[in-house]
């Protein structure tokens, strides 16, 4: 059974890679990241709600008096998250931006377990952990450093309307009354956007942060779960918040003129497979809720994280669900079992 445990946290971090990969399909149909986001987000709450109803977990959405209204916060994560993943992966690759993820990860829950925040325990730096971190730091630098060119049929230069909408946020938000380009091109092999707006810099500190919040939202999403005493229902509540964050920062853009309108009628023509983030999303933050009691926090974390790295070398590598397709040289296979290492390393030690 303790393998079955160890097998259910590996393929859960995968789904993590997948998860971003399918969403760009959402973009390509909706034509803004933001929509998106909100449709991805709406289809998790909607599974796990179901789960909820199906486990008798529904009743522990009353909240007992009491408690604090910034627990019920833990899903501001999820929008940030999942909207950089569908911004950066078909910029940076799935490799370099899931380490990005992983880097982000790793410093907030050493953060978070150094000053003991949020109710996490405080743990003592070791010389273990301080390695680990060094390790990540360089992995995701041989990562982002050794980059190579995305395969594409043929290399045309970039029109003029092109380049002028690829210097705006996300290359999926465009000025009043604009149109975007994100999402079409940014989920096909042979159109990979240019690396405008933010610039590459710009993207890496986006990377780092959306993993960042991650273990925040775990933290916060912990002391709820203290208070309701129900994993599902923890889960539910974290994704309703998440999907009217999501959804007031569509209308607000929308209102702005800063995203186009989403186009709900291209959903007619997207893969099967486009809809499987939003489970893959709810798959996920339930297996964690179920797996952290049984084999342990540092356990949960180093297999997520490595099944997460593992998904997104092989989605790289042979150009899955129609991402550009990025070969592992080298230096980027050193780059991956530095990641690993060091994020199994923190966890572990």
């Amino acid at each position: 059974m303790h393998s079955l445990f160890l097998a259910a946290a590996l393929l859960a971090g995968c789904l993590l890679a997948v998860q971003a990969s399918v969403n760009l399909q959402l973009n390509k149909a909706v034509g803004t990241p933001y929509g998106a986001s909100t449709l991805q987000l709406s289809v998790a709450t909607a599974v796990l709600a179901l789960l909820a109803v199906t486990v008798g977990a529904i009743g522990a959405l009353h909240l007992p008096p009491g408690v604090p209204f910034w627990h019920l916060l833990g899903g501001l994560a999820s929008p940030l998250y999942i909207t950089s993943g569908i911004l950066l992966f078909p910029r940076l690759g799935a490799l370099a931006a899931a380490g990005l993820f992983v880097t982000g990860q790793m410093f907030a829950s050493l953060g978070l377990d150094l000053f003991g925040l949020l109710g996490v325990a405080p743990k003592p730096l070791s010389a273990g952990i301080a390695l680990g971190a060094l390790a990540v730091l360089a992995g995701i630098t041989v990562v982002i450093r050794g980059q190579s060119p995305i395969r594409t049929p043929a290399q045309t230069p970039t029109p003029a309307p092109a380049r002028a909408a690829s210097g705006t946020l996300g290359g999926g938000v465009s000025g009043r009354g604009g149109s975007t380009g994100a999402g079409a091109p940014a989920a096909t092999a042979g159109t990979a956007p240019r690396p405008g707006g933010l610039g590459r810099s710009g993207w890496v500190l986006l990377g780092v942060v959306a993993g960042a919040v991650l273990p925040v939202q775990g933290a916060v999403n912990a002391l709820l779960r203290r208070e309701i005493h129900q994993p599902v229902a923890t889960a539910v509540i974290s994704f309703v918040v998440a999907t009217i964050t999501i959804a007031v920062v569509l209308a607000a853009l929308l209102a702005l003129g800063r995203t186009p309108r989403p186009r709900l009628g291209g959903l007619r023509t997207m893969p099967w497979w486009g809809w499987l983030g939003g489970g893959c999303a709810a798959v996920y933050v339930t297996a964690t809720f179920t797996l952290i009691p049984a084999i342990g926090a540092a356990a949960t974390v180093a297999l997520t994280v490595t099944g997460q790295q593992l998904a997104s070398a092989v989605i790289d590598h042979h150009g899955l669900l129609r991402l550009p397709r990025r070969p592992l040289t080298a230096a980027r296979l050193a780059g991956l079992a530095l990641l690993i290492a060091g994020s199994v390393l923190v966890q572990l030690a």
